[in-house]
């Protein structure tokens, strides 16, 4: 489990004030990358490289301009090159799920930008 904290900015917000639906978006993938670059050695990173290609975001409640956000984030399982990553978000207020994300990301060799299946020894990293 990698984890996060974010405090919901002006800048965050939509015409409703609360989060816009998009945010949720840009902040699984900062999380995704965060915990990939925590957790990947240097040669890793360069060999390697993570794209997202689908997403299926299930919103509970809404969060709002200062509200403190704690994101846990963790690969619930992996298959040829394709990863399966789940991202929750917490409110700090109650402590209860506002948002999940259940996200398919694909490994590319990061010259060729083919996908690769993953191997072991990427697929370990996200065990620890």
């Amino acid at each position: 489990m990698f984890e996060k904290k974010i405090r919901v900015q002006q800048c965050d917000l939509d015409e409703l004030n609360h989060v816009n639906n998009v945010k949720y978006v840009d902040w699984v993938q900062d999380i995704a990358l965060s915990h990939w670059r925590e957790k990947a050695p240097k040669e890793m990173q360069e060999k390697w490289a993570w794209v997202m290609t689908k997403h299926c975001i299930e919103y509970r409640k809404a969060s709002f301009i200062g509200n403190n956000i704690s994101v846990k984030t963790y690969l619930e399982s992996s298959n040829g090159a394709m990863a399966t990553r789940i991202v929750e978000f917490y409110n700090e207020s109650d402590s209860k799920a506002s948002v999940t994300s259940t996200t398919s990301w694909c490994l590319l060799d990061a010259n060729t930008f083919k996908p690769k299946r993953i191997p072991e020894n990427v697929s370990d990293i996200f065990k620890e």
